[in-house]
């Protein structure tokens, strides 16, 4: 199962956040929310996706440099919730300043996870990213691929 698709929704003054129902069953047994480093978004990931990545985080020893910074930024910033009754999701105050969430919010899918995007920011991202994806599939103007 992967998480696809693009949804708007509203966040309450509380800070939840309904999520596509569609995906609820896959994050019922429990999720994680995380900074979405180095884009501004919060990324959802279901318990047993997040138990993945933070196992390879944890490969890399304490007694390095790289394994502390490592460990310090992916878990300081990564926070264990559920959906309540309604398939809403609690966002922390420190993960909507974060990702500069308001009122107005995009939840998309990347396959393995959700990102939660401030609309805003999420619109002005994707120009950018229609660029670099023409120049990865050779659709680039400098040099573009003929079939």
């Amino acid at each position: 199962m992967y998480f696809t698709g693009v949804y708007e929704y509203s966040m309450d003054d509380r800070g939840r956040l309904p999520m596509p129902p569609r995906f609820r069953g896959d994050l019922k047994s429990g999720l994680v929310l995380t900074q979405g480093t180095p884009d501004p978004c919060i990324r959802v990931y279901p318990n047993g996706r997040f138990e993945e990545l933070a196992g390879d985080i944890m490969r890399e020893p304490v007694t390095t440099e790289a394994g502390r910074v490592m460990r310090r930024s992916f878990f300081s910033a990564s926070f264990s919730t559920e959906l309540d009754a309604q398939g809403r999701v609690l966002v922390p105050p420190q993960l909507r300043r974060w990702a500069n969430l308001s009122t107005e919010v995009v939840v998309t899918g990347i396959g393995d996870a959700l990102e939660i995007w401030n609309k805003t920011d999420f619109e002005a991202t994707r120009p950018n990213e229609e660029e670099i994806l023409a120049h990865l599939w050779g659709r680039g103007s400098a040099g573009a691929a003929t079939e």
